[in-house]
């Protein structure tokens, strides 16, 4: 007798895939109609069947979404993990992760490490405030800083994490939560036993949602992406781009734009323009490549 049950892909490493069954892992194959048509990826809900004493994976449901780098299906949100103090906060590196994120129909979350070594009175903290009153959803931590407002925005979500270099990535993963870091690195240590290191995507129960193992968005590459629809994609330009003489602005030389003239009005900050116009002149420059 066989039955079919919708379970979420939380691993895979080669050609096995773990599903969590029961609150036990358990590792399921792929069937073989399922390998000539869509694979798995964590992430992924999939119709499981039963058959005898094991399940056997029949069907990829639809996809909210699906990255490449990590390998990851249907991401509600990513952590953006920034420092303000070695590595300095860049706005330029941010704005590029964002327009990434925000691509993919994913949203951000900014979250601002090392928040004790400087001073209050720092003009970095009004550079935060104007990405604030964009609307997006600033998370500060430092040393000693409670971090229970991190756990709140992980409930129910399927999270990666990306940032900077330094930015503190690892310390903040051990601080939510300590044994994530330590099963990263048991798992990282035995595939590179190997004779192939094998890359592997696992996502981990922490504060109540799911938590991706890997940086995620390791790659700055915009060769792929098109420039009238990052055009509408920073979230304060969203107000104005209705507004524009022309539907297919970049905002960039065109006449009567509404971004830019919201910047002149002091209703967008103008590096948040400077930024996205890099951004656009980037895209060309590497579709020509």
């Amino acid at each position: 007798m066989s039955y079919t049950i919708k379970a979420r892909c939380v691993k895979h490493i080669s050609n096995q895939y773990t599903f969590k069954l029961d609150n036990q892992m358990t590792i399921v194959k792929a069937s073989g109609k399922l390998r000539l048509s869509m694979s798995p990826m964590v992430g992924d809900w999939c119709a499981l069947e039963k058959i005898g004493d094991e399940f056997v994976i029949q069907k990829v449901l639809p996809r909210q979404n699906a990255l490449t780098r990590p390998s990851i299906a249907n991401v509600d949100q990513a952590m953006i993990v920034t420092s303000l103090f070695r590595p300095d906060f860049s706005t330029t590196l941010l704005d590029r992760q964002l327009m990434l994120i925000a691509y993919e129909n994913i949203e951000p979350l900014i979250i601002i490490t090392k928040c004790d070594l400087v001073e209050q009175d720092n003009p970095v903290f009004d550079i935060i405030k104007a990405y604030e009153n964009a609307g997006y959803t600033i998370l500060i931590t430092g040393f000693n800083y409670p971090i229970q407002h991190i756990y709140d925005h992980l409930k129910d979500k399927i999270t990666v994490l990306t940032g900077q270099s330094g930015a503190g990535k690892s310390a903040l993963i051990n601080r939510l939560d300590p044994t994530f870091q330590l099963i990263t690195q048991e798992t990282s240590k035995a595939l590179n036993r190997g004779k192939h290191t094998t890359r592997h995507v696992q996502l981990h129960e922490v504060g109540e949602g799911l938590l991706a193992d890997t940086p995620g968005f390791s790659a700055l590459s915009f060769a792929n992406l098109d420039p009238h629809i990052c055009a509408h994609l920073f979230k304060e330009f969203a107000p104005y781009v209705s507004e524009c003489r022309f539907n297919d602005c970049l905002h960039i030389n065109e006449p009567d734009c509404a971004i830019k003239n919201a910047v002149a009005e002091g209703k967008i900050a103008e590096f948040r323009l400077e930024n996205y116009q890099e951004i656009i002149q980037m895209i060309k420059e590497e579709k020509r490549i």
